[in-house]
């Protein structure tokens, strides 16, 4: 049994290792000259950060998947955030998130006093609805319809209040509106306005309480290099810099691909990329339907001559009028006047991400995706270091080595679906069932994966998406218990 996976981004990763596990001879075809996809470096004179995600959530997820596909905990260190990040409003009032319900209910009493109480509802609330969400979505693909029109699963929906949005449903339990966009934030972690995208995807919060904010030691893209060495020692394919032009097609299944120029024959095939830019590689399966992208990013990745001593590895800078940066990104797609931002500061717990004595930062400003701006005339840039410099890194401008900067254009030349740096938006219409599914065509050999997929964006969710599509492929087409076994032993005595 031959597999292709066409992109080496982390879904294809993690299905190649789930694969190559179980005994299927596995190809990874990456028309770049690294794997990883978002999950990459910004190196330059010594200094290292990543390109892309920065936040570990779900690490448990991430453990367990990573386990099963053969790359043991002892392999890669997860550091706790504690705490795990410091939000600042522009009157000066600092709210700060910590990872047990214990230490945040003091700073609610602290900063939000008489909001206590809403704050443990909110969390034993949540607390039900994740482990009937996790259970019902997020473990479950719903390659035909009738998989999710059940009477559970719309029960579920219901207990879940799906039908409300993120911002409804926090309003329903925080009275403050900076505990309202402290709690509603969280959808910019997978490009979602916390206005519109249902609200299911309050979980994202809770969890961060529940399970903890991580950091990978060395940088979340650290794990590429640890997979790339596990599958080289498996014996798995890999092709860089190799640009699959389309699969072949005959009747109803896949029969390979063709790779510049060349015709490659397999039995099976994933893609790994955004849906809506890698569905063009499967001849007369194209249809009429369209994808919101989710919002864009502007970055800036900042050598700096200097260290921050006991500045936190996650911040977040709230503008004044959060509403109003919400509709300049997902409805009138302007460039943000005053938004809001994130920095990401490693170098406090990590100082291999600098040279002795220097540090390195990165900033997000969420920004619409699309092509219709001219980010170097934006002025963004500039309006962002001053904020930097007045709240939160004096004198920052004087400390700078070197500055890069990425918007929403460099990622669409990264292959990422309209520039949006997290797949298709997730909103309702674009969310379990109605997102594409890791069987999404009327081919009966390919499948899918990736941050446009069920179940979505995020790197550990984004594996998961991974372990159910390779979970449909020994479905169709099982190996023998013999010949698993027989891998089995062999990989173990390795």
């Amino acid at each position: 049994m031959k597999i292709a996976i066409v992109g080496g981004g982390i879904g294809g990763l993690i299905s190649a290792l789930l694969l190559s596990k179980k005994g299927y001879e596995v190809e990874i075809f990456e028309a770049k000259k690294q794997l990883g996809g978002r999950l990459s470096f910004v190196e330059k004179d010594g200094f290292r950060i990543d390109k892309g995600p920065t936040i570990v959530l779900l690490p448990d997820m991430l453990r367990e998947i990573l386990d099963e596909a053969g790359i043991a905990s002892n392999e890669y260190e997860l550091l706790l955030c504690d705490p795990m990040y410091s939000l600042h409003f522009t009157d000066g009032t600092t709210y700060t998130k910590y990872p047990t319900v214990e230490q945040q209910v003091k700073e609610i009493s602290r900063v939000f006093p008489g909001e206590e109480e809403a704050f443990k509802r909110y969390m034993n609330d949540m607390k039900i609805r994740f482990l009937i969400g996790k259970k019902a979505f997020l473990e479950k693909s719903f390659v035909t319809k009738s998989s999710f029109y059940t009477t559970s699963n719309l029960r579920n929906l219901v207990n879940l209040k799906a039908y409300q949005s993120v911002t409804r449903q926090v309003k329903s339990y925080f009275k403050h509106p900076y505990l309202q966009e402290s709690y509603r934030l969280q959808t910019l972690y997978i490009g979602g306005n916390p206005n519109t995208a249902p609200a299911l995807y309050n979980l994202i919060p809770y969890s961060e309480h529940e399970h903890g904010i991580w950091y990978v030691k060395g940088g979340y893209a650290s794990l590429v290099s640890l997979i790339h060495r596990e599958l080289n020692k498996r014996g798995v394919s890999i092709h860089l810099e190799k640009h699959v032009e389309r699969l072949t097609v005959q009747d109803s299944q896949a029969t390979g691909l063709i790779v510049d120029g060349n015709d490659y024959e397999f039995d099976r095939i994933i893609l790994n990329g955004d849906f809506p830019l890698v569905k063009k590689l499967v001849p007369d399966q194209l249809t009429k339907k369209t994808f919101e992208p989710s919002s864009g990013c502007y970055l800036l990745y900042i050598g700096l001559s200097k260290v921050y001593e006991k500045t936190p590895l996650h911040q977040f800078f709230m503008c004044e009028d959060f509403n109003t940066h919400m509709k300049q990104v997902f409805q009138t797609k302007e460039v943000p006047v005053n938004p809001s931002f994130y920095t990401f500061y490693p170098t406090v717990v990590d100082p291999t991400t600098a040279p002795a004595g220097k540090s390195i930062l990165y900033v997000l400003i969420p920004v619409p995706s699309g092509q219709h701006i001219d980010w170097e005339q934006s002025f963004i840039k500039e309006r962002i270091l001053e904020q930097l410099e007045d709240r939160g890194f004096p004198e920052l401008q004087q400390h700078i080595e070197w500055i890069e900067t990425r918007d929403p254009s460099d990622a669409e030349k990264d292959g990422l679906y309209e520039g949006g740096s997290f797949g298709i938006a997730p909103t309702l219409m674009q969310s379990g069932v109605f997102r594409p599914q890791v069987k999404p065509f009327q081919l009966s050999n390919v499948y899918a994966v990736g941050a446009s997929i069920h179940p979505g964006g995020g790197i550990p969710i984004v594996m998961q998406g991974a372990k159910l599509a390779v979970e449909m492929i020994m479905e169709d087409a099982p190996l023998g218990r013999d010949t698993v076994e027989s891998i089995s032993e062999s990989l173990s005595s390795l």
